[in-house]
C-alpha cells in the first residue's frame, strides 16, 4: 500500500486497500461513499440508496460543498493534492 493511502486511512472513517481508499458520508438525507483511487488520482462520489444496497456515480456539481471540502481536507491532511478532487473523469 502506498505511504497516501496509509495516511488517507489515519483520516476519520478512510479505509485503504491496495490502491485504493473509501471512505461513507451520511448527510440528513443522503448517503454518500467517496473513493480515492491512487493510480490514477482521481475521487470517485457515489450516492448510495436508502437500503444501502444500491449506489449510483453523482457528478461533483451535485454533492453538497461543505461535503466536498470535507474530502479535500482529508486528502490534503495524507499529503494528497487537494486539486485531484476537481478532476473531471
Amino acid at each position: 500500500m502506498d505511504d497516501a493511502l496509509a495516511a488517507l486511512a489515519e483520516q476519520d472513517g478512510w479505509q485503504a486497500e491496495e490502491f485504493a481508499a473509501r471512505v461513507h458520508y451520511q448527510g440528513a438525507d443522503d448517503h454518500y461513499s467517496i473513493e480515492y483511487y491512487h493510480p490514477s488520482e482521481c475521487v470517485l462520489y457515489w450516492k448510495v440508496k436508502g437500503d444501502g444496497t444500491t449506489a449510483v456515480p453523482v457528478g461533483r456539481d451535485t454533492v453538497p460543498t461543505p461535503l466536498r471540502e470535507r474530502v479535500r481536507q482529508d486528502l490534503a491532511a495524507a499529503d494528497v493534492d487537494p486539486a485531484v478532487e476537481d478532476r473531471t473523469l
